[in-house]
């Protein structure tokens, strides 16, 4: 398969006019480098620390380091030399060129905390993750995934309908650009050298976590509970480990981009409303490789399908938003105490809009009870939509669109 063209290239080329400094964070692997040396012009030198010669010597004497370089510059995982950040701020100020710095970071707890106070108002910031299902198909262009039916009807001129098996080695394969171009011959392989690689050089020697057989435990309890609310109390238990310690640790899992907690959406007007939120990985095939989900078949047929299809199309909207530098905080679930729910609420034009995420295909075979309890929630109800594995869009007799899965 060719190189995949990646939604985010014309957003950052875009940036790199107008801002001085571009930060372009995301798990490891996800293309972050790829996608920059990608955009490089001819005269863009590039320095890489991972390199751990060119690390110490940065980390040595910042200030020569920054001196020596030949601007414009690309830097690799920038966030192992905090100390280079008030340097760059001191360059930026002094020219008037914009994209001076291209910076890449696959971990952001003190990467973006320098970032925030060094160069606020100086650097756009974007967020990759793993390849979106438009992109594997081209359509790298579409805007980020609404359920209007100007948008769906958009998405359906490029992208197909998927039957059940299809979708199921999509979940299990994961979204790393190495597995969507080269193949799953090597998936496990590929899965245990990229988790040993995270628990040695981000969980234990950068983040200074020492137990990385009860942390490895926990990431797989956690991926048991993907789509679920958060029970940190639960996994404390389970884990043996106390509840800030948990805590801490899903916080780790968030700043290097291998999970999302999608917030409850509730306000004053209803105080049945649930507050929990609830935990999705970002890349279902590290989380099928977790929970030891070793074929898409028994992934398809087991108990947790549901819940990996959920996760599939929450992490697939979320990534079309950060591809196009959009943020995700108007995203949110429902749930009340009356056990009525939707999966995720889009906060936005004035009103929310409503999507279900079924495995059925047929409507009428679900116990589907439709959107009505939304009005009293006091915001405006859009386009309420079903996503499932349906071949067509169409519409229930509740006037309630229905998107095949294929179009996100």
């Amino acid at each position: 398969m060719n190189e995949i063209k990646r939604t985010l290239e014309a957003k950052i080329k875009k940036a790199s006019d107008f801002f001085k400094v571009i930060l372009l964070t995301g798990p490891r692997q996800v293309g972050k480098t790829t996608l920059l040396k990608n955009l490089m012009e001819s005269n863009r030198t590039y320095v890489s620390f991972d390199n751990i010669e060119t690390r110490l010597e940065a980390m040595e004497d910042p200030a020569r380091f920054i001196q020596q370089l030949k601007l414009p510059v690309l830097v690799d995982e920038v966030q192992y030399v905090p100390e280079l950040f008030s340097y760059i701020k001191l360059i930026v100020d002094q020219s008037d060129e914009k994209g001076l710095f291209w910076l890449t970071g696959s971990q952001q707890f003190s990467l973006m905390k320098n970032v925030t106070e060094s160069l606020a108002g100086r650097v756009g910031i974007f967020r990759l993750q793993g390849i979106t299902h438009a992109e594997e198909y081209g359509a790298f262009e579409l805007p980020s995934f609404l359920p209007t039916p100007e948008r769906i009807e958009e998405r359906a001129k490029y992208l197909k309908p998927m039957n059940s098996a299809q979708l199921y080695q999509k979940i299990w394969r994961g979204t790393f650009p190495q597995l969507v171009t080269h193949g799953c011959d090597f998936w496990q392989i590929f899965y245990e050298s990229y988790l040993t690689t995270y628990l040695e050089r981000d969980v234990y020697h950068y983040l200074k976590i020492n137990d990385l057989i009860s942390f490895r435990k926990f990431m797989q309890l956690l991926a048991a509970r993907t789509s679920q609310m958060l029970n940190y109390r639960e996994l404390s238990k389970e884990v043996g480990v106390s509840e800030p310690t948990i805590k801490n640790w899903i916080h780790v899992l968030e700043a290097t981009g291998l999970i999302v907690l999608l917030p409850p959406f509730f306000n004053n007007i209803s105080k049945r409303v649930l507050k929990t939120p609830k935990v999705y990985f970002l890349d279902t095939g590290l989380c099928t490789y977790l929970g030891r989900w070793l074929s898409p078949e028994v992934l398809e047929n087991g108990a947790m399908s549901g819940a990996f299809l959920e996760t599939y199309v929450i992490s697939q909207i979320m990534s079309s938003c950060w591809h196009q530098g959009q943020t995700t905080n108007n995203l949110y679930y429902y749930g009340d105490q009356d056990r009525n729910e939707v999966d995720l609420l889009i906060h936005q034009d004035g009103g929310i809009y409503p999507l279900e995420i079924k495995k059925n295909i047929s409507i009428g075979n679900t116990n589907f009870k439709g959107f009505g309890f939304l009005d009293n929630c006091g915001q405006h109800v859009l386009n309420p939509s079903i996503i499932n594995l349906g071949q067509e869009l169409c519409f229930t007799r509740g006037n309630i669109q229905v998107i095949p899965i294929g179009y996100l």
